[in-house]
């Protein structure tokens, strides 16, 4: 059954490039990549990161495009419909689906902190704390489940709501209107944060090139943590950017809309470090990277900042629509699975996985607090980092890995209909020498990103961790490279997509 006549499609262009970015744009722009790029010699991470997005990030981002589009389907069906028959392509539809309910589990919760610390900004509960006070807030919010459960559901019950109005009038109107906000907001802070006395050490830090800092971490260091950010930034893999393919018009060519999707992304990424790292300077608070730069650092900055509280609920209400713009997308991408792999109406796509979502994220909820017992990666960890650690370090990369192959290989959608696709309507022509890099090379590449990540993961954790993650992670590589090889007809797929359904 193929769902192409009755297909929505974007209103705009303008929609396609913002719901996208809203999607790529996510809590790691904030609270990960201004650290890193200080850490890694500022403007010369900024180059060796923009260079290997666009040789990693970009052709993987133009893949899923692709298959979303020359499917006019989700990964629950466009695997199917574009493989040849008697592939096993079609089985990865359940790995993404687990994949795309993995991450909502915990970022469902994690978009409910920053509506929670709204309210806590704005009220005033913490003006004026100390950093004793700050951090005891924080980890107060983590260890009330009611807090949590509550957000989490007001998360969950808004990203559906606006799911159920439909591609035009929800997603593509209401992701429109954050997104505008979002970089309207971004700016006014970034204004701000420049102006303030002490901020030009933070500018330093952050934007002029730092040789003591590339010679103190290493040029290999480096280019591992540009490669590492640049792959994890567009969120690529499991068909959270392949649903906005296949909403997609032909009137454009797909390199061009990819790479501003990509560029809006990067712009976003370097303005939050604008707004962050001369703040935290100006006050003399070393800016962390993780969950505590957002909850206790930054607070911190913000009691000591001249109308801070006002400014700290304008952060908080900055980083809701970048955590709600994410949920969205991906819920969207969940319901689109849901309808092409079951068959449902999108009212009962809706119905269904609003619960599901909602079951799904209470673990991650207790696990900070009455399953706080369970750590699976050792000593400190939680079922939230479980999560985190499935989804970014695997179903990411080895799906990123599996769209590269099903669009270069000659058993699966093959490249030459990968470039026509890419290239039909106006716009850049997709560079079709670039055959043997994205066959033989980008899988290389995904490779190293994919196991270097586990041996940082786990090489300082307890030996029985380590062999036992790095065991799953051969299991992991071996389920895809099994997924990306031909086997005999059966009869079962004789009739394609449409006898399954």
């Amino acid at each position: 059954m193929n769902n192409n006549k009755q297909r929505e499609k974007f209103g705009s262009r303008l929609g396609f490039i913002l719901v996208s970015a809203g999607c790529a744009v996510g809590l790691g722009n904030v609270w990960k990549f201004p650290y890193i790029c200080g850490i890694n010699g500022g403007a010369f991470f900024i180059l060796i990161y923009l260079i290997c997005l666009c040789a990693l990030g970009l052709p993987i981002l133009i893949c899923e495009f692709a298959v979303g589009r020359g499917s006019g389907l989700s990964i629950g069906g466009a695997f199917r419909t574009l493989a040849p028959k008697g592939s096993r392509w079609y089985k990865f539809r359940y790995f993404g689906y687990i994949g795309n309910y993995l991450l909502m589990a915990f970022y469902s919760m994690v978009a409910g902190w920053m509506l929670h610390y709204i309210y806590v900004l704005s009220s005033g509960k913490i003006n004026g704390a100390d950093t004793i006070k700050v951090k005891a807030a924080f980890e107060g919010m983590l260890g009330d489940v009611k807090i949590l459960v509550f957000w989490t559901l007001v998360v969950v019950l808004f990203c559906i709501g606006v799911c159920a109005l439909g591609l035009n009038n929800g997603v593509e109107k209401i992701t429109k209107v954050m997104m505008m906000a979002l970089i309207a907001l971004m700016i006014i802070m970034a204004v701000h944060a420049v102006t303030l006395e002490g901020s030009e050490k933070g500018l330093s830090f952050y934007l002029i090139p730092n040789w003591e800092s590339v010679m103190e971490r290493g040029l290999g260091n480096i280019i591992f943590d540009a490669m590492t950010h640049a792959f994890f930034t567009l969120s690529v893999g499991m068909g959270s950017m392949e649903i906005f393919g296949s909403y997609l018009k032909k009137d454009r060519k797909l390199t061009g809309e990819a790479l501003n999707v990509m560029t809006l992304d990067t712009m976003i990424a370097l303005v939050a470090g604008i707004i962050i790292i001369p703040s935290c300077f100006a006050f003399g608070v070393s800016p962390d990277a993780g969950p505590s730069l957002l909850f206790i650092t930054l607070p911190n900055v913000f009691n000591h900042m001249t109308g801070g509280r006002i400014w700290g609920s304008l952060f908080f209400v900055f980083m809701s629509f970048a955590a709600l713009s994410t949920v969205i997308a991906v819920y969207e991408n969940i319901i689109s699975i849901s309808m092409d792999l079951f068959g449902w109406e999108r009212k009962k796509a809706l119905c269904v996985n609003m619960f599901g979502i909602a079951f799904c994220s209470i673990p991650a909820v207790l696990g900070y607090n009455m399953w706080s017992g369970v750590q699976l990666l050792g000593t400190g960890s939680t079922i939230m980092d479980v999560e985190d650690f499935l989804v970014s370090y695997n179903i990411l990369p080895l799906g990123a890995l599996l769209f590269v192959l099903f669009c270069t290989k000659k058993n699966g959608w093959g490249f030459s209909n990968f470039a026509d696709e890419v290239d039909q309507g106006t716009g850049r022509a997709f560079p079709r020498g670039l055959r043997v890099y994205m066959k033989y090379v980008l899988p290389v590449i995904i490779l190293i990103v994919y196991f270097k990540g586990y041996y940082d993961m786990f090489k300082e954790r307890e030996l029985p961790v380590f062999i036992t993650w790095m065991v799953i992670a051969v299991l992991f590589v071996g389920f895809i490279f099994y997924l990306s090889t031909s086997k005999k007809k059966k009869e079962e797929n004789k009739n394609g997509y449409s006898k399954e359904k």
